[in-house]
């Protein structure tokens, strides 16, 4: 299949709209979606043996599946809903004490944020936030870090690649500084997997988790927690069921009814991404992303805020003047609702420092045309659109 238009139909996405914001919540391909509905089919044709009797087995061989594709084993890999359940997890698993601190990056997302300060509150320990500039350089973000490092930290909250900046992050070096301090080490991945190779065994982490109905197309609500077998003893899941006391993938497997045919079917995603080639699909992200990024640097007259090495899929570059406003997420709204109604256009936008940025991103579908049309959308100036009505700072995410 064809990169660009020609896979357009493998996916569900509304034909006339320019969907560049593939980092929101994926876009599942149709094959995909009709091997979820095959698990649902086979739940509900027998229940009582579908889950007593093939479920475990059934999961398990997904797991190790799973691995194969972000190195590790299986039995080191859980299945959640989503990364934020993830760092929630490994944040309980912590065993953190009164007085204890916490560092996190100020570009982390706003849901890990709120559990790490909730905890913090919760247990008297200090949330340390280290302020990352944009732009910024590899060697920026180090220094972030090593300036909120203390003899009272007890956890490293690290993005592997950040939410709404959408960065790469020099993962390696950032683990490589806690592990030499002998700090623990929980890595928000969301948006990792399938979008960067990765090697979670020889990462270095303690705890580990991703989403895969991102960039791994898995339907919605499959997502996956590693953790180092150092840890799994003291890592269980938010909600204690029948699994408690026999062990970690136990513990996790069953929590209670649920819908469990997005995790099942995450080895029909990995087939599709494997039908077009990993290191092909990376490739072809990166590459298409960074020629749109730098099509809308040039036509707006801003500059992209990091080097081509921070990329992956996702760029993030500031509004051309005309655009700029008071920083606000009600005034992000408000424009991404007024591209979604006016031009047909899905993309972020989002206030970092004291500007308007916007995300865009790149999957398998996107072609050179949708970068065109955003920048011509916006590069014509606020008069281009119709003026926002009073419900656009409710619409989207």
């Amino acid at each position: 299949m064809e990169f660009g238009a020609g896979l357009r139909d493998q996916f569900l996405l509304d034909r006339d709209l320019v969907f560049l914001n593939h980092g929101s919540f994926g876009a599942c391909p149709v094959p995909v979606l009709a091997a979820q509905q095959v698990w649902r089919d086979r739940f509900e044709a027998s229940p009582i043996e579908f889950v007593l009797g093939e479920l475990w087995g059934l999961l398990r061989e997904t797991a190790i599946r799973l691995g194969d594709s972000v190195g590790a084993r299986g039995e080191d890999l859980v299945f959640v809903e989503n990364a934020t359940t993830g760092v929630n997890t490994a944040l309980r698993a912590a065993d953190l004490e009164p007085g204890d601190e916490v560092v996190l990056l100020d570009h982390a997302y706003p849901a890990v944020k709120n559990a790490a300060a909730h905890l913090c509150e919760e247990i008297g320990a200090r949330l340390v936030v280290a302020t990352l500039p944009l732009p910024c350089q590899p060697d920026s973000v180090l220094e972030a870090l090593d300036g909120a490092l203390s003899e009272r930290t007890r956890l490293v909250v690290l993005d592997h690649i950040t939410s709404a900046s959408g960065l790469v992050l020099p993962l390696e070096s950032l683990v490589a500084r806690c592990r030499d301090l002998e700090i623990p080490v929980c890595v928000d991945g969301a948006h990792a997997p399938g979008m960067l190779p990765l090697d979670l065994t020889s990462l270095g982490v303690d705890w580990y988790t991703g989403n895969c109905h991102k960039w791994m197309w898995a339907p919605k609500g499959c997502a996956f927690l590693w953790t180092h077998p150092k840890r799994q003893a003291q890592t269980r899941p938010l909600v204690i069921s029948l699994g408690y006391g026999q062990g970690y993938t136990a513990e996790f497997d069953w929590v209670g009814t649920r819908d469990v045919s997005a995790w099942l079917s995450l080895s029909a995603a990995l087939d599709f991404m494997e039908s077009l080639g990993p290191a092909a699909v990376r490739s072809h992200n990166h590459d298409l992303v960074l020629w749109g990024a730098q099509h809308l640097a040039n036509l707006w007259g801003v500059e992209l805020p990091v080097p081509a090495s921070m990329i992956g899929s996702l760029v993030t570059l500031p509004l051309p003047d005309a655009w700029q406003v008071e920083p606000t997420v009600e005034a992000g709204l408000a424009l991404r609702g007024r591209l979604y109604k006016d031009r047909r256009i899905e993309v972020p936008i989002h206030p970092i420092g004291a500007r308007m940025w916007v995300r865009i991103s790149a999957q398998v579908y996107n072609t050179r045309e949708d970068y065109e049309a955003l920048g011509e959308a916006l590069g014509s100036g606020p008069n281009s659109m119709a003026p926002p009505g009073p419900h656009d700072s409710l619409l989207g995410v």
